[in-house]
């Protein structure tokens, strides 16, 4: 089964390095692409409550330091796609993983609701 992860929305320059806009397809089993979108829900509903939230560097984060069993696996899981997204992104276009990364974090805070939060690169959690 094909799954599209969309890196980044719309050209961010970071470092001096411009990163595109492009989407990532990975081949990954129904069965792996059923519990990611089962992980989102439980991510979602976590963000909802203010228990997970997004960070500068692109991965998910607990808010109050952690969090049950099950919300802990589907962050950690979720990062791990996020990880291999932007290790791909970095190879195609020039830029380091870590930059692929703070340019989804830059897209992703932009978009986020209010009551959410997010940790910038070397600051605090930061309810929106």
């Amino acid at each position: 089964m094909l799954v599209q992860l969309r890196c980044c929305l719309r050209a961010i320059a970071i470092a001096g390095a411009l990163v595109l806009p492009m989407t990532t397809f990975v081949c990954v089993p129904p069965a792996l692409a059923a519990s990611l979108a089962q992980d989102k829900s439980v991510v979602d509903a976590a963000k909802a409550q203010g228990i997970v939230g997004e960070q500068g560097d692109g991965f998910l984060g607990f808010v109050k330091g952690s969090a049950d069993a099950g919300t802990t696996q589907a962050v950690n899981e979720i990062n791990s796609a996020r990880l291999e997204t932007y290790r791909q992104t970095a190879a195609k276009t020039g830029v380091t993983p870590e930059a692929a990364g703070q340019a989804v974090a830059i897209q992703l805070q932009g978009r986020m609701p209010a009551g959410q939060y997010f940790k910038p690169l070397g600051g605090s959690w930061v309810q929106k």
